[in-house]
């Protein structure tokens, strides 16, 4: 073998990094400086997200924790008692002119409750205006049930002798404590240690009134519904009757329906009014004997409005508690049951207190509802489009606007879901179509649509070119007109449907009220399932692209069908990556917002949309998460007070949304463990 090579060298000191005759490689050749930047984006990101995180934690977890009662005098001799939100720095009026040098003071802002005597919740405080400041011993935060906190002093505790109806505001105290019917207890240790003793078995009875008024009286007002309902159908079913010209034995066996059914509903009236009867004697006694507790209280008198005392209910209290007396363990259990109601209760004061537990029910039932209608759907589309169709103008068409849809605004969805879903859809089902044809018209558009058909199926068959062998220009044509005749066929098969003169819906009893003509948790679940159904297309086709061809003609060679290899092969194979799409519309779904407000989210909703009989609760109107941070930040009278609330709320969501996540993602994870050969 002849020839030599020649062996270049360079020393390590003589190379230089980006040279070009060095032979050495150019700095951004090495990647280093593409390394950086990238790296530093990540950073950049990442840091973006923990800071949103760790803003939301730390103000959504220090929402329920209470702080000290604190009283303010100022030099002008007014009083403000509350809890210190906030501060921030301020330029006085009078101190705002040109070369008067810097004049910024502060102020902070104190939550003085009291709402209904002073009108107002908060009040600002200037601090160079405070004389004196201090934590009154037995300052009360009295949680109500009704117009927000009350801050006050503890005065007394009252205990009738006998059940009360009357508010305290009306009870001469004095004359009945001198006649023994009532104990007074003034001093604030006894009196404290009394609210504690009594208030837990008030509660209880507080529980079974609202029990009475919401499970009971709801039961016996569906009883007496489904009557007048009974007896609605039977009069709609004789006047159709009566109006297509029917006669004789039809029309007499209606007319006793609807006479049986009227006897039935004014049986079923008087046996509503005697449990109605029972039931608000119950409730009478109940509030009775939760009359004869109630506290003795006194405000500090907030700015210009005076010290008032005030008698409050022990029923109209959530919870109390001497804030400048609690210790930690005090606090903790302060915050615990705040985060308890939170979590289990209902809302309360617009929203800004109470709990949110019909909001998370809402969000969770209608996420799964949406994960169980958009995955079918969009599985199937994607297996169509990867496994069925043939390439060609119509798949491009389709797959275009699949990735436009995934781009389009939520509002969008919202007004269609609202025109299609609930006034169209929905009004059909609740009443039937508001044309009815004519029924030999109806009959001869059926003899039509069934003729088209047969023609269709007929054309497809004769389209169909011998295997083997290429289809003709005449099977293309054939091919061509079954298309056009089975678009006609299903066009005829709508206008029957729309048009039936058979069919008055299934609801049209309870008209003009609608069932399904209005917002409800169905509308809004298929809504957001077409919204987000884009997103597990795309997911899917991805999953199933990546299966290898290799799988799927080992199938073909064992002999078994496409749809065979379909079920067996690919789709366990491509599940890790469908649940990866159902993960993103799961995400996306649970927090959009714009197109609940218009087909089913409400601001206040405390019943579940949830019911043992159809149509099950899926026709009702919900609260959702989502809904609710809107709400409470933007739409509350007291947004001071709101504004904690919506990073708790947001915490909330995030958790839940993470939760569903996380079951979808250790399901994939345990499905990529099944297939572990192969890779997504």
């Amino acid at each position: 073998m002849t020839g030599s090579f020649e062996k270049t060298s360079m020393e390590p000191g003589r190379r230089k990094l980006g040279s070009r005759d060095g032979g050495g490689a150019s700095l951004p050749a090495e990647g280093t400086p593409m390394v950086w930047l990238t790296g530093g984006a990540l950073a950049i990101c990442v840091l973006m997200i923990l800071g949103l995180l760790g803003l939301v934690c730390c103000e959504g977890l220090a929402t329920f924790w209470p702080g000290p009662v604190e009283e303010f005098h100022t030099r002008n001799g007014r009083v403000y008692m509350g809890e210190v939100t906030r501060a921030e720095s301020f330029t006085p009026v009078e101190k705002s002119a040109p070369g008067a040098g810097p004049a910024e003071e502060e102020r902070i802002l104190v939550r003085t409750g009291n709402f209904r005597i002073t009108q107002t919740h908060f009040h600002w405080v200037e601090r160079p205006r405070i004389a004196r400041a201090e934590e009154p011993e037995w300052a009360l935060v009295v949680e109500r049930r009704e117009w927000g906190r009350f801050y006050g002093f503890l005065e007394g505790f009252v205990l009738l002798g006998e059940p009360c109806l009357k508010e305290p505001g009306a009870l001469d105290l004095e004359t009945l404590e001198k006649e023994g019917k009532a104990r007074v207890e003034r001093d604030p240790e006894k009196a404290w240690a009394l609210y504690e003793t009594y208030h837990p078995l008030v509660e209880d009875r507080w529980r079974r009134r609202r029990r009475l008024e919401k499970v009971d009286t709801g039961e016996v007002n569906q009883l007496q519904e489904r009557a007048r309902l009974a007896v609605r159908e039977a009069e709609l079913e004789l006047g159709d009757l009566l109006q297509g010209g029917e006669e004789g034995p039809a029309v007499g066996k209606a007319r006793a329906r609807v006479e049986e059914a009227k006897r039935n509903f004014a049986r079923v009236s008087r046996e509503c009014r005697r449990r109605f009867a029972a039931i608000r004697g119950e409730i009478r006694k109940l509030d009775a004997e939760n009359g004869r507790y109630f506290l003795l209280l006194e405000t500090a008198g907030e700015g210009k409005t005076p010290p008032v005392k005030v008698r409050l209910r022990l029923d109209r209290i959530v919870r109390a508690y001497p804030a400048n007396r609690l210790g930690f363990g005090g606090k903790m259990g302060v915050y615990l049951s705040r985060w308890w109601e939170f979590l289990s209760a209902d809302p309360r004061e617009a929203n800004s207190e109470g709990g949110v537990f019909p909001a998370i029910f809402g969000t969770v039932l209608m996420t799964l509802i949406l994960a169980l209608l958009v995955v079918p759907f969009g599985v199937l589309a994607a297996l169509y489009l990867r496994e069925y169709a043939r390439s060609g103008v119509v798949v491009s068409a389709v797959r275009i606007a699949v990735n436009n849809l995934a781009g389009v605004p939520s509002i969008v969805f919202g007004v269609f879901g609202l025109g299609f879903f609930c006034y169209g859809l929905g009004a059909f089902v609740d009443g039937g179509p508001s044309y009815h044809m004519p029924k030999p018209s109806w009959f001869l558009l059926l003899g039509g649509a069934v003729l088209v058909s047969v023609g269709a199926f007929y054309a497809f068959l004769k389209s169909l070119a011998r295997p083997g062998s290429r289809a003709t220009r005449g099977q293309r044509a054939l091919r061509a007109l079954s298309f056009l005749l089975w678009l006609a066929f299903f066009g005829a098969a709508v206008l029957l449907v729309a048009t039936s003169p058979f069919f008055h819906g299934f609801y049209r009893a309870r008209l003009p009220n609608p069932t399904f003509g209005k917002g409800g948790l169905f509308w809004a679940s298929l809504t957001l399932a077409l919204m987000t159904v884009p997103v597990v297309i795309m997911a899917t086709e991805e999953a199933l692209s990546a299966v290898p061809n290799s799988l799927r003609e080992g199938s073909y060679a064992c002999g078994a069908s496409k749809w065979q290899t379909i079920k067996r092969i690919v789709l366990p194979r491509a599940m890790p990556g469908v649940m990866t799409g159902m993960i993103l519309a799961m995400a996306r779904g649970a927090g959009e917002v714009a197109p609940l407000m218009l087909v089913g989210a409400v601001k206040l909703a405390p019943e579940l949309p949830i019911s043992s009989s159809p149509p099950f609760g899926l026709n009702r109107s919900f609260m959702h998460l989502g809904f609710h941070i809107y709400d409470v930040g933007f739409q509350s009278q007291n947004s001071e007070a709101a504004k904690p609330m919506v990073f708790t709320t947001t915490l909330l969501l995030i958790l839940i949304v993470a939760l569903l996540n996380l079951f979808a993602v250790t399901l994939r994870a345990r499905l990529r463990r099944k297939f572990v050969s192969e890779k997504f």
